[in-house]
Parts: structure tokens; sequence; C-alpha cells
């Protein structure tokens, strides 16, 4: 669905508030009389009809004309039933202001909500949310004994300061915080594009985590102590239904197998390793009692001192069953990644104190380092155009450019290769002109260069404004056999090859991740090749092993 054109006469609100509603016809006025109560009046309400069959779509409809261009009645094609999750993305489609704000239509803002966010938000120019806790009203009955059940949300992470990219994620994720209630939210509108708004496939639980998962791993977000919204408490809630029929477990399953999906993805942001790593390792952590329920009960601690259930079973099976037997157990008990005991790892063919093979894995099919290259620079094949400037010979450039390249110049440190255009030593390449090349092609070769510094300076110098540097380095390797033949001088890391980069490129226009795994590390010291290993294995990240480290650098305009 294309974004629709707005009016250009009209004057863009501040804040775009999404309503969406299905068969809400009994609170429903009280919500939208709650968006016209705000302080701020620099608002436009958005109200989104997911399918409704009772009187809630006249209700609203009302009020879009009653209000004229404040309010907007929006509905699916046919008005379809698509859930909450496509219904929210219809209302950001047509949402106009720089902030977004979402009220469900059983629930009620506070009349200084906007107001007050909005300043907390503009205090905060990095943060892409700011959220405070929740009001969770039972007592909207009106039944005494039921507003004793009311209680204010405890947010559990620090409020007046940002969170950074992560931190929420991992709190939620280990259930140290919870989730922020979607009402009390702000947004900034550009902040939910960037991460393409709310997951249709969650049309009813968790899309609220979902999305802040999406948001809090690549944005920071700030938390404020005070109360804007109220969150009515009914047995028809989503939470309420999904607990009554059983699936409320499924449905975080599904969510935790979402989030392993959306990690691995290219666009995810991976610049603090440690953290993703983290978040990895509390996400395995709350998935494996859900995958195994039963094993979970067994395994669960004791409160005392004694012997847990798990240590008992495991005593068991250590006495009556066979080794492979004991080992399956073990590894049941212990969760997904156990490693096996002392004595029990099987090293197969690679238990040898000769490599398979010592040319890299070229002898047995493409190198895994090779892999990891090509994958990088078909990621980034945009890049590869205009005048291009590669160091040894010009494969990667004519294998990887889609056409958009006019000139292809290859530099080499000796004469007598056949394919330079240039011989030059690119540390000390003065004769080169300042601002050739559209983009530079460094394919492991920093390794080979011992004067690095020089060599980026002479990179950046001889780009135009605008151009790009792709770089591929080494960190996890093995020399060849004989000195003479590998003159290689350096391996680095990621935080190395970043300290170096940003000496010359400006932080914000240097983009570093790191690709291997300890399997994919194990077998390329080891001289196998990709054909050797699957796919699944190849694309699985450790930050931990750097087998290969991947550079997109780009020189500023001005």
């Amino acid at each position: 669905m294309t974004r629709p054109k707005n009016n250009p006469v009209d004057t863009a609100p501040l804040v775009s508030v999404i309503l969406i509603f299905r068969d809400a016809e009994r609170f429903i006025e009280e919500a939208i009389e709650s968006v016209l109560a705000q302080t701020c009046t620099n608002w436009e309400l958005l109200l989104v009809d997911d399918g409704s069959k009772d009187g809630s779509a006249p209700i609203a409809q009302r009020y879009a004309a009653k209000l004229h261009e404040k309010a907007r009645y929006l509905t699916h094609p046919g008005r379809e039933n698509r859930g909450i999750s496509a219904s929210r993305n219809l209302g950001l489609l047509h949402a106009r202001g720089d902030f977004v704000a979402f009220l469900d239509a059983d629930d009620v803002w506070l009349p200084q909500k906007l107001q007050q966010q909005v300043t907390a938000l503009n205090s905060q120019p990095s943060a892409a949310m700011v959220y405070g806790p929740t009001f969770e009203w039972h007592g909207w009955t009106g039944k005494r004994h039921d507003r004793d059940r009311d209680r204010l949300q405890d947010l559990d992470v620090p409020t007046s300061t940002l969170l950074a990219p992560t931190e929420l994620v991992l709190a939620m994720l280990r259930n140290e915080a919870c989730s922020p209630h979607l009402g009390s939210v702000l947004l900034r509108r550009n902040a939910v594009t960037a991460v393409n708004g709310f997951e249709p496939r969650f049309s009813g639980l968790y899309d609220d985590h979902v999305f802040f998962s999406k948001l809090g791993l690549s944005h920071p977000v700030s938390a404020i102590p005070e109360c804007y919204d109220k969150y009515r408490q009914h047995p028809d809630s989503c939470r309420n239904a999904a607990v009554k029929a059983g699936t409320y477990g499924a449905t975080r399953l599904a969510y935790l197998n979402w989030l392993e999906d959306y990690l691995e993805q290219p666009g995810t942001r991976k610049d603090n390793v440690w953290a993703m790593m983290e978040v990895k390792t509390a996400l395995q952590e709350q998935r494996w009692p859900l995958q195994h329920p039963s094993l979970h009960w067994m395994t669960r601690k004791t409160s005392s001192g004694r012997s847990t259930v798990k240590e008992k079973v495991e005593h068991i099976a250590e006495s009556i069953l066979p080794i492979s037997s004991r080992d399956w157990m073990r590894t049941r008990l212990r969760g997904p990644g156990s490693p096996p005991r002392v004595g029990r790892v099987h090293f197969g063919d690679l238990r040898r104190l000769m490599p398979i093979s010592r040319n890299f894995g070229s002898d047995r099919g493409q190198p895994i380092d090779r892999y990891y290259v090509e994958q990088f620079l078909a990621t980034h094949k945009a890049d590869i155009r205009g005048n291009v400037l590669e160091i040894g010979d010009d494969a990667c450039t004519r294998q990887f450019a889609d056409g958009a390249v006019t000139k292809i110049d290859v530099l080499h440190p000796t004469e007598g290769n056949p394919k330079a255009t240039i011989v030059a030593d690119i540390a000390h390449a003065t004769r080169i002109p300042d601002n050739s090349f559209h983009c530079v092609l460094l394919v492991q070769t920093l390794t080979f260069i011992y004067d690095t510094r020089a060599a980026l300076h002479t990179v950046f110098r001889i780009l135009k404004p605008g151009g790009v540097l792709l770089a591929t380095v080494t960190g996890i390797s093995h020399r060849s056999c004989d000195d003479w033949e590998d003159p290689s001088c350096w391996s680095f890391t990621t935080h190395s090859v970043r300290k170096l980069m940003e000496e010359t490129f400006p932080e914000a226009e240097v983009n570093i991740s790191a690709q291997g795994n300890v399997l994919a590390a194990t077998a390329f010291l080891q001289g196998l090749a990709v054909e050797d290993l699957r796919t699944r294995e190849l694309k699985h990240a450790d930050p931990q092993y750097e087998l290969v480290i991947t550079v997109r650098a780009v020189k500023p305009l001005s």
C-alpha cells in the first residue's frame, strides 16, 4: 500500500493519534473524549475500524464528521478484519505528525499525556520513544473490590535517562521489566517507519512485544516516572482470552522464534556485539522451558540447598543407563548447547596434527573466508559504481558490479602485473589525484600493508565526496607454508579496525561487522571448504569468532 498524498495546504499536526477499534461500542466514546480533553491541541485523530460489526463504526464516523480535518475514519478494503497490527500500520500510512501515539478503544488517556510526553521526548533528541508506567484500571466497573485491585505498573528500568539499544529488549526478555503498554508511549514517526511498523502476523497478542523489540534493538528509548494512561482490565482482553484458551505460551514461543529470525536479518543493528550476544542468550533461556515444559518442570531449582530434581535424575541416569543414553539424557536436562562430558568429545576426522588442507580449502572448493567476502560484496554491489579502484586485479569489480561502473582501475605495488593501470604503493600513492573514485575495493588487502594508517588516508583522499570504501580483512587465520610466500603484517579485530577507520572517516559513516562462528573458524583453520559445511552453519554469526571483518565507509559530501 502506498502512502496517501496529503493536501499541500494542510498544516501538518504535531502528533498523529492512532485509535484502532473492533466491536468497541461499549468504550470507544470514552477513549475519543480522552483525546479531545488533551491540553495539547495540535493533533490529528485517525480512527481505524478493524471490521467492526456493532455500533462502534457509526460512533467513529460521527466524531470524524464533527471534528472535520482533525479526525479521519479509516478502514481496510471491504471493511475486513485484518488484526490490530495491520490496523495500526494502516493508521501509520495516513499519519502526518512528527510524533505518533497509539490508543486502544477500551483505554483512556489523562489530559496532560501528549503535552508532557512531547516535552519529554524533545528533551531527549536521540530517543525514539518515551513511555511511562501504566495505571492498571480494574475500578472502571465502579465496584469496590475492583477498585482495590487498581495498581500502578512498576517500570523496573531507570527513568529520565536514555536506555541504550537492546537494554529494554533484554529487560523484557528476562522478565526484569514489563513491556511498555502501547497507550503509554509517544514515538517519533520516522523511527517507527525505520523499523517498518508492526508485524501483521502478530494480530492479537505479543504484537507490542514484537514492535518494541524491533524499535529497542536499534534505537535508544527513554522512560519517565509519570503515568498518563489508564489500561482497562476486563475479561475480554486479548491476554485474558489467550490465557483462558491455553494459547498464551504458544504465542510467546512464536514471538521468541520470530525474534531469533529477526536477529539474523542483514539489516538488524549489530554494532554492539556483546549486547546482541546477551539478547540471544536470554532468548534461548526463555525459549527452552516453552519447548520442553516437562523437562523444565523436572529441572526447576529447589528453594533449599538440597539436590534439585535435575541432579537426582542425572544421578539415576549415570547409574543405570548406557553411555550413549546418559549423554542424550544429560543434553536434554541441561538444555540446548550444553557441552559433552570430559572425554566424550568426538573429534572424528579433525583429530590430527596436520590440517586437512594447507591451501585455505581452495583445493576442495570455495574457501570459507571467500564465502563471507562474497556475501558482503553482493550485499553492497550498488556501491560498486562509477570509477572503481581495486587492488591487485579487477575480479571482484567484474563479478559484483551491476552495470553502473564506467571505469575500472587496478593498483599494484610492482611492475609486471598485466591488469595494473596504476603502479604504486597505496600507502604512498601521491600521484593519484584527489577525488578520483566513486568506490575503492580493499578485499583482504590491509593484512599485507604495513602502514595501514597511511593507506587509509590515501583511500579517503582519492575517494570522491560521497564515495564508498568496501573493505574486508582477516580476523582468525593461519600463515602460509613459507614466510616468503606470506607477506602478511597484521591480524585484526573489529575493535582495531574501527579505531583505524575512525582516524580517517567520520564515525557516523563507518559500518563494521564480523562474520564467522566456532565451526566455520575451525573448518577454515583445517582447510575445509564451503562445500563441507551447511549453509545455516556458515550463516550463523558468533561475535567471539571473527573470521572475516567487513567495512563500509563513506566519505562525506562536504
